[in-house]
């Protein structure tokens, strides 16, 4: 009887440790993967910055406004 007990436990302490191992690839995979994602992020945010500071989105931002209100559907008083 004491010796089928050992055997269940030395078992169960191998698939723990299975486990724990699995658990630990996945965990390093899904670390990898956001620490790619925070990578990519800062590399856009970059891009994004000296696209915002170019002088083609200056010249499309600061064109004057145009008053819509001209239009026929509008009472103009």
């Amino acid at each position: 009887m004491s010796l089928n007990l050992y055997k269940v436990s030395q078992l169960a302490v191998v698939s723990t440790e299975h486990i724990t191992i699995v658990l630990l690839i996945t965990a390093g995979v899904f670390l990898f993967f956001i620490a790619l994602a925070v990578i990519k992020m800062y590399k856009l945010k970059a891009e994004n910055k000296r696209l915002t500071d170019s002088e083609a989105f200056k010249a499309e931002v600061d064109e004057s406004y145009k008053d819509f209100t001209d239009g026929h559907l509008y009472d103009n008083n």
